[in-house]
């Protein structure tokens, strides 16, 4: 089975063959494997250093579809053949054999996903459209395998599963439950109906995706000079350098991506140009024209729910939870709803506070979601004397990246040292990569690829990727992570700045990372992650960005080299409850939005009037939008890693804000050396080899609470219950 990791953050999709496709041209059952293995370099082994890399530098779309044919087929002939062994299922010659069947398909799904996500072009799309619902059928004929899942039921009700190690019950238990929950208990016509749907949703994913990015790419605002009124410098560097890449010399490029979006939508004082960014950033996917994904919405829901029915589920999201932390619907409602009120209180403070400030300006405005940012920052100067810009001179891209290692090196002592150049093949001159080791022993422990620049293609936000994962049952593989994101490259020689929020993003995704490198389980699908627990590992690391050992050494002015002054850490302290109405808001109406979707009957649901009408019951405030709209929700709607999951988020910060009051309080605070060592052996190495709320309960002596949760963004502990 595929053991990628697909972790998304801002504007990302979890899964690794999201695609859109016409129909196939041949079944994959009809592939003759040797007309298209010999040469091919997406299916080669990988050879080189560190036990073998992906040959990135030798990448060839016109190898892509026969790579994918020839695994997909090669795959089917090693299931086929665990399928049809006579001797009795055993966990050695069933379970472990899935674990070793597909290792050709997965480096030809490695490349698959750096174009997917990395490197996308239109000849790309065209191959994901033909190849999606061949892989959608691919996986659903696995599942579907009778014999195979009779062997993998037998084992698991079988008297061996006793004497099984714990982590190997959980490994027989999760395949068991992949194939039950996916349709290998079907028969018949609702066999058929089950593998259609799955076809089906395999096209419409990649659309959505596709149309998402096709808007992305499509909107770019030129300004002129006149134009770049309360722009930071470092902003107007930025933009003149995206405007440059796309030949427009002279002029200043706000592409439509976050990262463009949200420092013009906080610093610039052109009202009108600010309403026009952020009405096509909140417009991606709705514009009425050949990329509008209100349609495919409504299908995708559609063909969810019948898919759950034949199972036997009431809704999506009853199907969805029964593998993750939350368990049921009603207990994720429960949990934003909690939140919900306080975070609304919030929200009318602040706008309070904002349309202050602009009466006082006598600016005549009323605030508008396109006006939030921009007098929040006012907000913040006039509350907390905290200027971004001034922020921002002490966040530099390069340092930041120093610090992150020192983290990793303090709590998990793992080193990580620069290859040398051309040693390792990068799928762009923009890649870096650094050789992981421990600090202890001097063991490899994997490479770490950081991609951190913004380009035509690459899908926007911010991700981390592993391109292979630990295990040691057929002998030690280690560590294949890297870190994608969408920084705006300066001008020759400027450092790259970035903001606050980028700089958490930066940390936060670094802890996906770190929890694919620390671990310590045999087998691939030990790997696998619950996702409502996932984002623990990368929330958590986010903590250590303020801690005084990253702020003397690393949070450095650009210009001066002096660390940032202990009146602005102050300053950052005493703020960091800022704007969490508005931060709060956005992102629990997307999760509630998410759930409400996945829990109702969606026959001829119209995706637009449901997030109006949805929104009004929950009484949004008129000045905060979703986060992510419906028509580019691409973590629901671009596959199903998120759908009914979004609330993952906040599920996992509650362990997040309890776990970073166990680091306050201990001895050595954030760097104390028998905390630190717990929390890796317990929440990172761990991986899925044991349920997440054991583990956090062996790390932490109890269950998580929501009162540190509330406490951290500055709500009262009692307006949770």
């Amino acid at each position: 089975m595929c053991s990628k990791l697909l972790y998304l953050a801002t504007g990302l999709v979890a899964t690794a063959f999201v695609v859109a496709c016409a129909e196939p041209s041949m079944d994959t059952t009809e592939v003759a494997v040797s007309d298209n293995l010999d040469g091919n370099v997406l299916l080669a082994e990988w050879t080189g250093p560190y036990s073998g890399v992906p040959a990135f530098d030798g990448m060839d779309l016109a190898a892509l579809k026969p790579a994918l044919e020839a695994g997909m087929a090669m795959q089917l002939e090693e299931i086929d053949a665990i399928a049809a062994n006579l001797e009795p299922p055993t966990f050695d010659n069933t379970i472990l054999a899935m674990e070793r069947a597909g290792r050709d398909l997965d480096r030809v799904l490695t490349y698959w996903g750096i174009w997917r996500g990395n490197l996308s072009t239109p000849a790309f799309r065209e191959i994901q459209r033909e190849m999606s619902p061949r892989l959608a059928e691919f996986r659903t004929k696995i599942r579907q395998n009778e014999a195979l899942f009779a062997r993998i039921r037998a084992v698991y009700e079988g008297g061996e599963m006793e004497t099984l190690r714990p982590d190997e019950q959980r490994l027989v238990w999760l395949i068991y439950d992949r194939f039950a929950r996916n349709g290998a208990t079907l028969e018949g016509e609702a066999r058929e109906r089950y593998a259609e749907i799955d076809k089906r949703l395999a096209e419409l994913y990649t659309q959505f995706s596709n149309n998402v990015l096709a808007d992305e790419e499509g909107y770019v605002l030129y300004l002129t000079e006149d134009q770049l009124g309360g722009l930071p410098e470092s902003f107007v560097g930025a933009a003149a350098a995206a405007a440059a890449y796309r030949e427009r010399e002279g002029e200043y490029a706000i592409t439509n991506t976050r990262s463009s979006m949200d420092p013009f939508l906080t610093f610039s004082d052109e009202r009108d140009l600010r309403e026009q960014v952020w009405r096509t950033y909140y417009g991606r996917g709705d514009n009425g024209d050949e990329y509008d994904n209100n349609d495919i919405i409504s299908e995708i829901l559609q063909l969810r729910d019948e898919r759950v029915q034949l199972l036997g589920y009431d809704n999506y999201a009853q199907w969805r939870l029964q593998d993750r932390m939350a368990k049921t619907p009603e207990s994720v409602f429960d949990l934003l709803e909690e939140v919900w009120p306080a975070a609304l209180a919030r929200v009318e403070e602040e706008v309070a506070d904002m349309q202050a400030i602009a009466d006082a300006e006598g600016a005549g405005v009323t605030i508008e979601p396109w006006d939030y940012r921009y007098y929040a920052e006012k907000v913040r100067q006039e509350k907390y004397d905290l200027d971004s810009d001034e922020l921002k001179g002490y966040l530099q891209l390069d340092k930041l990246v120093e610090a992150m290692h020192f983290v990793a090196g303090e709590l998990f002592s793992f080193e990580f040292t620069p290859v040398p150049e051309g040693s390792v093949p990068v799928f762009h001159e923009d890649v870096q990569v650094f050789e992981v080791t421990d600090k202890t022993s001097g063991d490899h422990v994997g490479l770490w690829y950081l991609d951190p620049y913004a380009r035509p293609g690459k899908r926007s936000g911010a991700w981390a990727t592993t391109y292979r994962s630990h295990e040691t049952f057929d002998g030690l593989r280690t560590v294949l992570s890297s870190n994608n994101s969408n920084f705006i490259k300066g001008g020759p020689g400027e450092p790259i700045l970035i903001s606050w929020d980028d700089a958490e993003t930066l940390f936060h995704e670094f802890g996906h990372a770190l929890h694919s490198l620390s671990s310590a389980v045999d087998y691939p699908t030990l790997n696998s992650g619950v996702r409502d627990f996932t984002e623990f590992q990368s929330q958590l690391l986010e903590r250590w960005l303020l801690t005084d050992e990253v702020v003397d050494n690393y949070l450095v002015h650009h210009e001066t080299g002096e660390p940032m002054p202990a009146e602005l850490v102050a300053k950052i302290q005493k703020a960091a409850t800022f704007n969490q109405g508005f931060m709060t808001t956005e992102y629990l109406a997307s999760a509630l939005v998410d759930m409400k979707y996945h829990t109702v009957d969606p026959t001829e649901i119209d995706p637009d009037g449901f997030e109006r009408q949805a929104l009004a019951e929950l009484e949004m405030p008129s000045e905060i939008v979703m986060r992510h709209r419906s028509p580019h929700f691409g973590h629901i709607f671009s596959g199903e890693g998120y759908a009914s999951g979004y609330y993952g988020y906040i599920w996992a910060e509650v362990l997040t804000a309890d776990a970073a009051e166990a680091f306050a309080a201990a001895p050595g605070g954030f760097y104390d050396e028998e905390l630190a060592k717990r929390l890796v052996a317990n929440l990172f190495a761990a991986r899925n080899s044991l349920d997440p709320a054991d583990a956090y309960r062996v790390f932490r002596g109890r269950d998580a609470t929501i009162d540190a949760l509330m406490r951290d963004r500055g709500f009262p502990v009692d307006a949770a219950g």
